[in-house]
This record gives C-alpha cells, sequence and structure tokens, in this order.
C-alpha cells in the first residue's frame, strides 16, 4: 500500500516545526558563537547590541548561571558542560551568547556589535594526542583528557591467545568523524511561563527518552514543568536531531531573559558546525585464530573522542554495541579496553547506526586482515565463524542474546545473486585489462530496542550498586474508538521519515478487520499529555520491534473488549467473533453480523448496556518492555538490544587510477530483519542507509584543521551522495522472526550504516592487492587518500606558482592565496600615491566603513569581509612596508571580530608599461572563525575575488579616483573575453 503519509508532503502541506504558527509577540534568536576552538572568555560587551533597534535581550553565560545549571555527566568526573560557555569555550561554534530581537535579521546583524574578550589557549585535536599524558586537560578539574577509562575480560582470552598453533593477526583502524544532515535542520519555540515557573516547547527533537530529564534538571524545574512537544513531520534525524536538546535549554533561558516566546531555527553553517557528528574511535583489535581460520577469542582497544564535552547521551556509542561486540561470529573470549577522550571539536552523540559503524569496521576489517594472511577465502572464513542457526537464541561473550536468525543461509542467498551479477567475472576481465578491481563482503548483526541500561556499563559494577539498576526498554502506544466508531492512534515516537502513520494504520486494521485509510495515527507527541516512559522516541531501530509491536497489543486488548461486548449480546464465546472488512461476526453464526462502526459506537452511547464487569470507554493504551533486557550484571555482561537482525553485503568497485575516483558498481545487501511489516517501507530504509553507508565510506567527512579551525561549514565542502554517486542495490530478504518482539519484527534503517563503510573498505583493498597490501583503509576514500594509496605522482602545473612573499600571521583557520596582474591606466607614481592616501585607500579597500592613521603608514580600520551569505565585521590593522617606491611594496593585514580572526600579507610590484602601470600581486591570508567554517571550496574562489576587487579598485583610483565601477556582468563578460 501507498505511504498514508505522502499526499500532505508531496503536495507541500507538510506540518514542519518551522512551518507551525507561533504566538503574537514571539521573538526570534540568533547564537553568537566561539571562533576559537580553545580560550579562556574573558568578558563580553552587549551594550552596542543592546543599542541597536529591535533588540530585546542578550542572554550570556552569567543568566546561565543564574537560571539554570550545568548538564548532567555520564561518567563520575568532575566536568562542566553548561548551555552557554561561562568561562572557556572548548570548540569552534560553541555558543557564547544569544541575542533575542523582533526578527532574525536584526538578531544576526545584532552578533556583530557583540564584543567578546578572548584569551587563546593550545588546543588537542586528536586522539592519539589526546591521550598522551603532557596534553592540556580540556578540564581541569579532571586534571586528563581521558575521561573514562574501564577494562573488561569475558572467558580466559589470555589462554586462547596463548594456545599452541594459534596465530595472532592485529590492525589498527581509525573510524572518522562524520554526519547525516538532514534536510530539516533544528528548529525550537520555547516560552517561559513566569506564574508557573515551567516551561512550554515545540522542537523537532527526536525523543524525548532520557534527554528530557536531562534537559528538565539543566533548567531546575520538575519534569512535569517541562512541556515538549513535536510536529508531526520532520525533514529526517538520522539520530542527529539528538543533538537540538542543548538548543531547547538555551531557548527556555533566552525566552526567560526577553520575557516572551522565542524561536530559533538552525542554519546549515551551525548544523554542520556546532550541532553534532558520528564519534571518532582508534581500534587495535587483534583476533587468536587457529590455523584453519577459527577465531577463538577478540582483545579490543578502542578510544573514542567525544569531542569538548561528554554530552549526553555519549558513551552511549561504545556501549550501545557493548554486549554484541563479537558481531555475527561465536568467540567464546573476549577483551576490551574502552577510553573516553576528549578535543577540542563539537561533541559527538547519537548518528545512524551510533556505535556500529565504529565496531565493525574495525571487526570486519581484522576479518579481512585475517582472510589475506591465512589465505583463506573471505566469505569461507565467515561461515566457519558464524553463530550456528540450531544455537539460537544464542548468548554471546559479553551478554548480548542474539535472538534469531540463519546467518549461512542468508550470507548463501547473497552470493548467488554476486553470481548472477557476474562479480567474479567483471573482476577477472578488469584485472585482464589492467583496471583496479576489488570485492569486498562485510557480515554484521544490527541491533534494535536498545536496552535503556546498557550506558550504565561504563560504571562499575560498585557505581552502578549505588546508582541503582537501569535497564529495559518500556514502549507505549494508545488505540481508541471514537463515538461514530472511527479509530485513532496515538504513539510514543517522533517519526522523521520512516512512515509511521502507515505502519501503524496497517497493523491495528489488521487487529480489528479495516482498511488502513479508516485509522488515523496521532504522531504529534505532547509530553504533558501521551503515555511515554524514558524510552520514548525515535531512535536505536526501535519502531517495528517495539512500537509497531505495542500498538499491535493495545489494539488487541480493545478487539478482545469489542469481542466480550458482542459476545455477550449474541450468548457465544468471545472466541467466535471475528473481525473482517469492517465487519463484526459470529463465526459458528454467520447471520449474527454488524459493522464495526456500529458495535463500536454502541459503547459511547449506551454504557448501561455494556456486560456485567465491562468497564466504559475504548479506549487502551499498552506498555510494553522485552524480559530479555536487565541490568548489567557483576560481570559487566549485558544485553544491550531485545533483537539482532542480520545482514551480509557485497561490493564490486573500480579505482580509476588517474583521477583516485572509487565507482561502486555492483552492491548486494542481504536482510534478515524478522518479520517484515511493510516490505517497500522495509526497502527504502535500506536504500536510505546504504546511501549514507556510502557517503561515509566515500564522500562525508567533518574536517579540522591542525589549529582547531573547522572548515567543512557548507555542503560545498561537506560532501554527500546524490542519485549521480549512490547506485541501486540489490535486496535480498530472509525472515527469522524474532521469539522478544511482539509481531517478531526487528529494525533493519541502521544496518547499512554498520556495514557498508567496511564492505567498501574491503573491497578498495582488494582492488589495490595486485599492486600492494594495505592495512591501513582510511574513511573517507576521497581521491586525494586514494591518489596516496597508489602513490601517483602529481604532474608539473601548467603555471607555477611564485614562492610565498612572506609568512602570514599564525592564527586559526584556512590559508588562501591569490596571484594576478591588473593593467591600470596610471604611472606607478600615481598608484604608489593612493597607497600612501589614507582616504584613498579605504575607498580601495573592500567593505571598509572607516580607516584613520595608526603611525607611519599604519592603519586602523572597521571592515566587514562577506563570502556568500556568511559575513563578519572586523576591527582590523594594516600596515605598509618594504616600500621601495614606485615599484614595490609589502601589504599586510590583520583583524579580529566576535565572529572569528583574519590575516594577511602579499606583495604588490609595479611595472611601467606603455599604456600606464601592469601591478602585480601575490598575496596569502588566513581567516577563521564563522568565515573560514564556509570551507576551502568556497574560500578559495572568494578570496581570489576579493583581492582581484582590491587591486582593481585601486587601479580605478589611480586612473581617474571618481571612475565608476563597472558593473559585474561586464566584468564577467571580461574575463571571458567577451567585448560589451
Amino acid at each position: 500500500m501507498e505511504r498514508l503519509e505522502d499526499d500532505a508532503l508531496l503536495n507541500g502541506r507538510g506540518a514542519y516545526a518551522d512551518d507551525l504558527g507561533t504566538r503574537p509577540g514571539t521573538l526570534h534568536a540568533a547564537v553568537l558563537r566561539s571562533p576559537h576552538p580553545h580560550a579562556r572568555l574573558l568578558g563580553i560587551h552587549t551594550q552596542a547590541a543592546l543599542a541597536l533597534h529591535g533588540v530585546r535581550a542578550v542572554l550570556t553565560g552569567a543568566d546561565v548561571q543564574a537560571w539554570a545549571q550545568p548538564f548532567v555527566v555520564g561518567v563520575k568526573q568532575p566536568m562542566q558542560h553548561w548551555a552557554l560557555a561561562v568561562d572557556r569555550v572548548r570548540h569552534v561554534g560553541e555558543p557564547v551568547a544569544v541575542v533575542v530581537a523582533e526578527d532574525r535579521y536584526i538578531a544576526e546583524d545584532a552578533l556583530d556589535l557583540l564584543r567578546v574578550e578572548y584569551e587563546p589557549l593550545p588546543v588537542v585535536m586528536d586522539i592519539e594526542r589526546a591521550l598522551q599524558d603532557g596534553a592540556l586537560p580540556l578540564h581541569e578539574a579532571v586534571g586528563s583528557n581521558v575521561v573514562s577509562d574501564r577494562e573488561f575480560c569475558y572467558g580466559d582470552p589470555g589462554a586462547a591467545f596463548a594456545q599452541p598453533g594459534v596465530r595472532t593477526v592485529r590492525t589498527t583502524v581509525h573510524y572518522p568523524r562524520n554526519s547525516c544532515p538532514p534536510i530539516e535542520c533544528g528548529v525550537v519555540i520555547a516560552e517561559h511561563l513566569p506564574g508557573d515557573e515551567g516551561y512550554d516547547v515545540l522542537s523537532n527533537f527526536m525523543g524525548p527518552f532520557s534527554l528530557h530529564a536531562v534537559m528538565a534538571m539543566a533548567l531546575k524545574v520538575p519534569g512535569n514543568k517541562l512541556r515538549h512537544r513535536v510536529p508531526r513531520d520532520s525533514g529526517g534525524s538520522f539520530g542527529v536531531k539528538q543533538a537540538v536538546f542543548p538548543y531547547v535549554v538555551l531557548m527556555c533561558l533566552a525566552s526567560r531573559k526577553a520575557g516572551a516566546p522565542v524561536k530559533w531555527v538552525e542554519d546549515r553553517l551551525e548544523h554542520l558546525s556546532a550541532a553534532t557528528s558520528a564519534t571518532a574511535r582508534l581500534t587495535t583489535i587483534e583476533a587468536a585464530v587457529t590455523p584453519e581460520g577459527r577465531l577463538l577469542a577478540l582483545r579490543y582497544d578502542q578510544a573514542d573522542e567525544v569531542g569538548a564535552y561528554l554530552r549526553a547521551p555519549e558513551p552511549a556509542t561504545f556501549y550501545r554495541m557493548h554486549g554484541a561486540l563479537t558481531g555475527a561470529y561465536a568467540i567464546e573470549h573476549l577483551a576490551v579496553r574502552n577510553r573516553v577522550v576528549v578535543t577540542n571539536k563539537t561533541p559527538t552523540g547519537l548518528v545512524r547506526g551510533f556505535g556500529g559503524p565504529q565496531v565493525y569496521y574495525a571487526l570486519e576489517r581484522l576479518m579481512d586482515r585475517i582472510a589475506v594472511e591465512l589465505a583463506i577465502d573471505p566469505v569461507q572464513l565467515r561461515l566457519r565463524n558464524y553463530v550456528p542457526a540450531d544455537a539460537f537464541p544464542y548468548t554471546a561473550a559479553a551478554g548480548a542474546v542474539l535472538d534469531s536468525g540463519d546467518y549461512a543461509r542468508l550470507t548463501h542467498m547473497a552470493m548467488a545473486e554476486a553470481h548472477a551479477r557476474q562479480l567474479g567475472e567483471r573482476q577477472r576481465a578488469a584485472r585482464a585489462a589492467g583496471r583496479l578491481y576489488g570485492i569486498g563482503v562485510a557480515a554484521i548483526v544490527e541491533p534494535s530496542v536498545s536496552n535503556m541500561g546498557y550506558i550504565s556499563t561504563v560504571l562499575t559494577a560498585e557505581q552502578r550498586a549505588k546508582a541503582g539498576p537501569k535497564n529495559g526498554a518500556i514502549a507505549s502506544a494508545t488505540v481508541a474508538i471514537d463515538l461514530l466508531g472511527g479509530v485513532n492512534v496515538t504513539i510514543a515516537s517522533a517519526p522523521a521519515g520512516q512512515g509511521h502513520m502507515t505502519v501503524c494504520a496497517q497493523v491495528v486494521a489488521d487487529v480489528l478487520g479495516l482498511h488502513p485509510t479508516q485509522v488515523v495515527v496521532n504522531v504529534e507527541f505532547d509530553t504533558a499529555k501521551d503515555a511515554w516512559s524514558v524510552a520514548a522516541g525515535n531512535y536505536s531501530s526501535r519502531f517495528a520491534g517495539a512500537v509497531a509491536g505495542t500498538v499491535h497489543l493495545a489494539a488487541q486488548r480493545l478487539r478482545d473488549k469489542l469481542a466480550r461486548i458482542a459476545a455477550a449480546g449474541w450468548g457465544c464465546d468471545c472466541a467466535d467473533i471475528g473481525f473482517e472488512g469492517g465487519k463484526v461476526f459470529n463465526r459458528r453464526q454467520p447471520a449474527q453480523t454488524q459493522s464495526f462502526t456500529r458495535l463500536a459506537a454502541s459503547p459511547h452511547w449506551a454504557p448501561a448496556l455494556l456486560p456485567a464487569g465491562e468497564t466504559p470507554g475504548l479506549r487502551e493504551t499498552a506498555f510494553w518492555t522485552p524480559e530479555t533486557l536487565r541490568a548489567p550484571d557483576s560481570q559487566d555482561r549485558v544485553n544491550t538490544s531485545a533483537a539482532y537482525g542480520f545482514v551480509f553485503d557485497v561490493c564490486g568497485l573500480e579505482i580509476d587510477p588517474d583521477t583516485g575516483a572509487v565507482r561502486v558498481d555492483r552492491y548486494i545487501t542481504a536482510h534478515d530483519a524478522g518479520r517484515l511489516l511493510n516490505p517497500a517501507l522495509a526497502d527504502g530504509q535500506i536504500r536510505g542507509a546504504f546511501a549514507q553507508g556510502l557517503g561515509a565510506a566515500l564522500l562525508e567527512e567533518i574536517r579540522y584543521g591542525a589549529d582547531g579551525s573547522f572548515q567543512s561549514g557548507t555542503l560545498a565542502d561537506y560532501l554527500m551522495p546524490t542519485t549521480c554517486e549512490t547506485p541501486d542495490p540489490v535486496i535480498v530478504h530472509l525472515e527469522t522472526p524474532s521469539p522478544f518482539t511482539p509481531l517478531g519484527a526487528k529494525g533493519l534503517g541502521e544496518g547499512n550504516n554498520m556495514s557498508t563503510p567496511p564492505c567498501v573498505a574491503n573491497a578498495f583493498a582488494d582492488a589495490l592487492r595486485p599492486l600492494r597490501d594495505v592495512a591501513d583503509i582510511r574513511l573517507p576514500l576521497t581521491p586525494d587518500r586514494v591518489l596516496r594509496h597508489l602513490q601517483t605522482a602529481d604532474p608539473a602545473p601548467r603555471h607555477p606558482k611564485a614562492p610565498v612573499p612572506a609568512s602570514v600571521a599564525a592564527g586559526d583557520g584556512l590559508s588562501l592565496a591569490a596571484q594576478g596582474t591588473v593593467a591600470i591606466a596610471a604611472p606607478p607614481e600615481r598608484v604608489f600615491a593612493v597607497l600612501l592616501d589614507p582616504a584613498a585607500l579605504a575607498r580601495v579597500i573592500p567593505g571598509c566603513h572607516a580607516l584613520q592613521a595608526d603611525g607611519e603608514n599604519r592603519y586602523r580600520a572597521d571592515v566587514t569581509v562577506g563570502i556568500g551569505l556568511i559575513k563578519a565585521r572586523y576591527e582590523a590593522r594594516i600596515t605598509l612596508s618594504d616600500i621601495e617606491a614606485p615599484h614595490r611594496l609589502r601589504l599586510a593585514g590583520s583583524g579580529s571580530s566576535s565572529l572569528g580572526t583574519g590575516a594577511g600579507d602579499g606583495l604588490v610590484r609595479l611595472e611601467a608599461t606603455a599604456g600606464g602601470t601592469l601591478l602585480h600581486y601575490d598575496y596569502r591570508a588566513q581567516v577563521g572563525g564563522k568565515v573560514a567554517m564556509v570551507g576551502s571550496r568556497m574560500l578559495e574562489g572568494a578570496a581570489r575575488v576579493i583581492v582581484a576587487q582590491l587591486f582593481e579598485s585601486l587601479g580605478r583610483q589611480a586612473a581617474g579616483g571618481d571612475a565608476a565601477p563597472v558593473a559585474w556582468w561586464r566584468r564577467l563578460l571580461q574575463r571571458l573575453g567577451v567585448k560589451a
């Protein structure tokens, strides 16, 4: 059946957060963010911003300290993370202040008027550096950048590694930061309720789950004083919408400061630079392997880089997968070391499949290394180590209870498709022609319906005993029938495109014998009115197994009540009552039949006719939690999820040795997700996860400079796959229903985000193997990385660059360069005169508002620099030096603003010509903060344009002073060689 959601969405009638109406008087917020990765916050001057017409308030760290408290931290460490920076900033993009104004335009303009004093500090940017003893601690009270260090041991791995004849195979892998940016960014509409001292919030958060309590505690109010509502539609989430919760707190406080409702809409730059990303992980993993390829034991040494703060629900990325670290394999012995480290980067959080990509990239790359070193076919290696089909439910070494499956059968089904698609023949033909073609495989178990107690595994058994046991995954749903017989469903989950309305309508219709279009599903979640629990929300693939299953339970209860009512009227047994085709009937007496709507309406209109002992009302709310989910035991074993699907992928890819491009030629992905509730929606989820997994493997990269500057803040630099780069995968299904969920369903929306990156990496390594065996495959496989693997020499440049004229002052950000010539219809002497005249120079510098002399050939300037829609107003210092009139000089400048820093240094050389002067410029610049966030692709082009504008303007001043600037379209035609 077609999705019930689609008619509204495809006709532009979606109810997204930014589409919804707001109360009269609602103000708009803009967030001032740190341009520095690490600095002491010395002071914030708000007077100029508050003086701007339309500005109603500026929220600072002092307000936050007065009205709120730090967010709770998931480990026992003296770390503080406030909604706004209060003493230090620890990553580029960290919120420093919030301006609240009558519209967003005024609020954005007021950000330029805030003046913030910073004292820059050294930065720690990578895992290896953070692990070193001498690294500057980001949180002084902790004293180290390692904020959690736990070791676990299951079975006897030491004895397994020491067995005679057993071989140790080891590899080290790096899983990078990436994200899954949704079409719709974060939206928060918050109102402080002064009489109640509570808050009313609407946001597109994917919760509320446990983070509702985190927000309420940060606001210092009871949970029932924080009403949180979620709109019907969400433009994607993929886990990252979890990161809106700090802004819920922030906008609540902004509303309190302004005395009015406040709305904030996250822009793309804010989202990429400061929302969240997947956790980066450094893993050294080794296996004890028999000569036949049987794995006896595993050792993991894992270090997770979580950014500047261990922000809830982290370290979830570590511990969501903890029980299933042995994956699809029957491995009895396991040793694990988990370290959580902080760095000067954006805090990490939930990204589709969180924990799975990091674990399986290490485990499946290790399986690939074992296959190479023992000369075993990689598929056969996996088949020899799978949990056998007759062993389910199977308890893994660390506690995961793998519920059902037939891993070998699904693997054979996937390989049959690979054979039918001629992957082997295509590889042989490509290699015979000298091309680089590889085939890779990966096998994973996909967890769904998380155990809310898994996160407590980060604590010791003694600490857990003090805190009390935590476990379970409570789901809730309500099914009700109105007085005309209409069926309404309410669920405690916030959909983000998965088809919640369609599937829930199907489930209820099947139980009650109706058509799905007769069922209305309400997905506008409200913590003040709807039944929910600590696990409520849309994450960890819990919809099919938990939410739809609980809807099924509630519908069954309501059906059973209707059956009792009908049976009492017809004098038959409840078991004889059937529901089908919109009718209710007696199976033994077909003449006894009634329309569903009439039977369902009767208890509303005539409750006195209810059978004895039957309570009034046709509304059932069901709560469900899996019995297999228990708190971690005293040996740190924990069943981290209620159900575990299985995924086996096969990839054939080709490498272009000239460009470094990687092209996926064929991709087969095989899934066992238990009972499929809607096959079309299931395939859509698989295709979406595959596209995101492919992006992580080939394109998507959260990039920072060594100095901590953020450098991928637009979709020009943060690249995601489009339909052009994403082949249509061949999808294979096998259904082995779970015994632990109400409908036998498991999750499947995250699997390819876990399986595709290692599968592509294994195929890439296989493609390289005729040239060399490479163990360290780092993602994403961008052309520059691929060419380094191929050891391809760079071609000689067509236009060799001149030597760098001078070093630019050290700072945060991207280094840029611009070179060129400008013909000026004036002699060199006149050009020099312009450069030495402050009034003329002010007219030359693009974006210059004012320029004042500050000594000989030194000036102070007020300059606005803009790149696209991003602009910053700088207090700049400009210096002319190395003056050899009228032949050459050096032009240098540096500036700072609340949005960033910048510095430039260039050599200007004047050559006399028959027509006047040919000006040669060679300029280097470095920009940081918000402007630098747009990334190198936009900045490099913009830098060339800005510098060219400067010297073209200089030419106009020298040639005549008042000459009107040439229209942009004429300049474009001139550069294209067209006369106009």
